[in-house]
């Protein structure tokens, strides 16, 4: 009967021991593991904002990059109509030439409009657009203005 007692409290020990480590896993892995899954998405976007919006890099960058895209539109604008002004002495090879020029500026001009709406409309970025800037540009207008 001794023997038989032994080997139960043996196997109670055991068990007891199995049942301790699989709780102390258990809270090992939701501490360190589960606390991080659930806290992923703030951490995620906090960083996030962290690496963009709060970056003083990131500020000054978009605020220049809203100049840059209204410049390249307006500089878009005054070589067309430079083209079209000499378009009107041209010999008839040359006027080809310039019609394929315009074409291509018109076509830049249109991704630059295209691109500075975009970004204007983000709501990371949209905040950093100069207030004399416009919120957006016209494709079909002829001129550009980039200061109220």
């Amino acid at each position: 009967m001794g023997q038989v007692r032994e080997g139960a409290r043996f196997g109670v020990w055991a068990v007891a021991v199995v049942v301790f480590l699989a709780l102390l896993w258990g809270i090992g892995t939701f501490a360190f593991g589960g606390v991080g899954w659930m806290t992923a998405p703030f951490r995620g976007k906090a960083e996030e904002r962290n690496n963009t919006v709060g970056s003083g890099v990131f500020i000054q960058t978009t605020y220049e990059e809203f100049f840059d895209l209204c410049e390249a539109v307006q500089n878009a604008e005054g070589t067309i109509q430079v083209l079209q002004e000499e378009r009107k002495s041209a010999s008839p090879t040359r006027a080809t030439q310039i019609d394929q020029s315009i074409t291509a500026l018109k076509t830049t001009r249109i991704e630059s409009v295209n691109d500075y709406n975009s970004k204007a409309a983000q709501e990371h970025r949209a905040p950093f657009r100069d207030k004399n800037l416009p919120y957006r540009l016209d494709v079909a207008a002829r001129h550009t203005t980039c200061t109220d």
